[in-house]
């Protein structure tokens, strides 16, 4: 029999970063020596990495608020990686979360005590066929756009930010100013490859296991891990530059009013705005932002009607690539300038369109320009008709909009953390009594019976899939969903 190690050896072991071979079941702790009481992690062709780099990493987000350190990070070489040890997992019932770019709020891709699988390593693309391409969950949306340009295709619908992973958006949703022309990236998924919280691989589509498929997109990791998705393509824009308005608005109801025109006459491409200070402070400026990438089209065709203010208007035509990737150089500045590191104590928000302006000026009257910091204030329209994802839930509205607060400061200043969060869980309040919910990518602090109201009718299905697909409720606890 091989010794047993002490906990001193086996705690100096794995702080050097030894390599992980065992789990004791016993104290529910990682062994870098094998013994026969212990249960012998699977053989693997990655890495199971405990060293205190790589579980720091996996403790924080780009939230910056929330710090729960996992036992062990795995770094995959392979899907058979991730079979491996989700299956280890359920069989020992340890949590375990997937990480793609840590671009969380919360937490939620956090597990004290867990395992992390790095999605990073799956990120093949396949080559376009018949309008589709295959790629894995840990490829990024601007690799992704960059491979299908080569072959003139693009997917339809891109976040603001395109260095995060197509496993990541398609765990929550995927919106973006292409919204309300072709719903949310997880309305333009075909199929599936996944691996449930009992450890089995699957190929799931709307026609096969239908209902893993459909509780995986958006679905919060609470069913399955995705590992490779099939994405619808569309035609990429032949012409070589796009035209990108910026179009200014003093009145709400005016601003709000010519948005839910564009959405309803389809007239740009891209639709989005944004919400800044005016020189008082108050947020009451507004900034309608549209893309149209057909040149043929006059421009007095798509701002016929129109009210904004014409004095301000901005006109740019950059290339469709540095459209799409446009936060991109923002946020290699940022990161030069350390408000990358800020605390995001973020706060999305879904709100009925008849009830938006309302809703919002109520709770902009208590934003300062100091809460919001070096961050920014979104609101735009998108089609309800477009979005069919029974996992995310919109509001009943045909043009319901979103609200987004994306607030940036400095992390060590807890106070302004903790008052903003309380804030967020506010608004939220107010905007479920208007029949708004969340885009769950934020930071509001939620209970599962919040949960269940948040995904509504959809919530029998969620449950039950999640008894069926992760029966020890190992996979992602960070969201709080299940409780």
């Amino acid at each position: 029999m091989t010794p047993t190690p002490s906990r001193r050896t086996l705690l100096q072991g794995l702080a050097a970063g030894t390599a992980v071979v065992a789990f004791d079941p016993l104290t529910r702790s990682w062994a870098a020596t094998a013994d026969s009481a212990f249960a012998q992690v699977p053989p693997l062709d990655g890495t199971l990495l405990t060293d205190p780099a790589s579980l720091a990493a996996a403790a924080d987000d780009y939230g910056h608020i929330v710090h729960r350190t996992p036992a062990a990070v795995l770094r995959p070489g392979s899907v058979d990686d991730v079979v491996e040890m989700i299956r280890f997992c359920n069989t020992h019932t340890i949590d375990v979360a997937p990480r793609g770019q840590g671009h969380g709020t919360f937490g939620q891709a956090q597990v004290p005590d867990g395992v992390i699988i790095e999605t990073t390593p799956l990120n093949h693309i396949g080559t376009p066929e018949n309008g589709t391409v295959t790629v894995g969950a840990g490829a990024l949306w601007i690799d992704v756009l960059r491979a299908m340009l080569r072959h003139g295709l693009t997917p339809p619908v891109f976040t603001d930010y395109i260095e995060l992973s197509v496993g990541g958006t398609l765990s929550v949703g995927g919106i973006g100013g292409q919204t309300h022309r072709h719903g949310a990236q997880v309305d333009n998924v075909l199929a599936l490859d996944v691996v449930t919280g009992a450890g089995e691989l699957v190929h799931c589509s709307p026609a096969r296991r239908a209902d893993l498929f459909h509780a995986v997109l958006a679905g919060l990791g609470q069913c399955a891990v995705i590992v490779s998705a099939t994405l619808r393509l569309v035609p990429a824009p032949t012409d070589a530059t796009v035209r990108h308005y910026l179009l200014p608005y003093t009145d709400l109801d005016t601003f709000l009013a010519d948005q839910r025109t564009l959405t309803r006459e389809r007239r740009f491409d891209y639709v989005e705005g944004q919400v800044t200070a005016d020189k008082n402070g108050a947020f009451t400026a507004y900034v309608l932002e549209a893309v149209a990438y057909d040149a043929e089209v006059p421009e007095s065709t798509l701002l016929a009607g129109l009210s904004y203010d014409a004095a301000g208007v901005q006109r740019t035509t950059p290339t469709y690539f540095d459209f799409v990737n446009r936060v991109g150089p923002v946020a290699e500045e940022l990161k030069k300038s350390g408000v990358w590191a800020y605390a995001h104590p973020w706060l999305n928000l879904l709100i009925p369109g008849d009830r938006t302006a309302e809703v919002t000026r109520e709770i902009l009257a208590g934003v300062t320009a100091a809460d919001v910091g070096a961050g920014l204030i979104l609101l735009y329209p998108l089609d309800r008709a477009r979005l069919r994802t029974p996992l995310l839930p919109m509001p009943d509205d045909p043009v319901p909009y979103l609200f987004a607060i994306l607030a940036a400061t400095p992390p060590a200043d807890t106070a302004t953390v903790d008052r903003l969060l309380s804030a967020n869980r506010a608004a939220y309040e107010k905007v479920a009594a208007a029949g708004g919910t969340q885009y769950p990518v934020g930071s509001i602090p939620f209970r599962p019976r919040d949960w269940r109201t948040h995904f509504g009718a959809a919530w029998p299905q969620l449950a039950a899939a999640k008894r069926t697909y992760d029966p020890q409720g190992v996979l992602v606890p960070g969201q709080g969903i299940f409780g």
